[in-house]
């Protein structure tokens, strides 16, 4: 189906590759929510309009048949930067925002949806990160870590250990699970990280992190 007028223009201003994302957003500040104009834009397929796209949707109609569509649709962008950064721009952005979002994030630990599950953790580790500990699902996340960490999806293992990792940073008495846990799998083990970043590799990023806070 063709684009109306105002969406062509918008795509046209937005779709080129290389496009910033402060670009993205200040396109967005400036139209503020449409979410039919945003609909428009994901019709595309272009990775730029959908990421401005998720900007414009209305939370308010983002239910879990309409993300599973968006979620399907993401599949078409694999590469580096694609349907991973554009989930954690609609978790940011949009589900984040609002009580139904967020429950509906917190329900996708077995979500048959890699890119829901990955989110599900990728939320977990969000609000460790910034060092609060008050958590009381921690042990359950643990004993989840244990059991499932290794078999999972690659794009999901990865948010997995960084739980784990932020866990381990944040909460010394589960320091040497986690670790362990990193060392059992071996995940990352033999990741070349360039000067300056965190290995990914549990025992590792725990020890970095953990020296970064004297």
């Amino acid at each position: 189906m063709p684009l109306s007028p105002r969406a062509q223009e918008v795509h046209d201003q937005v779709a080129p590759s290389g496009t910033p994302a402060g670009t993205l957003k200040k396109v967005a500040k400036a139209i503020k929510q449409d979410h039919a104009l945003a609909m428009e834009l994901w019709s595309t397929g272009n990775l730029h309009s959908r990421l401005l796209a998720v900007l414009l949707l209305d939370k308010k109609q983002l239910d879990q048949p309409l993300v599973d569509t968006l979620c399907a649709d993401m599949l078409q962008h694999p590469e580096k930067g694609g349907k991973t950064r554009i989930m954690e721009w609609l978790m940011a952005h949009q589900l984040l925002k609002s009580a139904a979002g967020k429950r509906m994030v917190a329900s996708w630990e077995h979500s048959p949806v890699a890119l829901q599950r990955r989110t599900f953790w990728y939320h977990q580790a969000r609000l460790r990160w910034t060092g609060k500990t008050d958590h009381d699902n921690t042990d359950y996340l643990l004993d989840a870590l244990d059991a499932r960490m290794a078999g999972e999806e690659p794009e999901v293992q990865a948010m997995m250990n960084f739980t784990a990792g932020w866990i381990g940073v944040f909460v010394p008495e589960h320091r040497a699970r986690c670790a362990a846990l990193g060392e059992r799998t071996g995940l990352y083990h033999d990741e070349v990280v360039p000067r300056g970043c965190t290995p990914s590799y549990l025992p590792e990023f725990i020890r970095v992190e953990v020296g970064k806070r004297g």
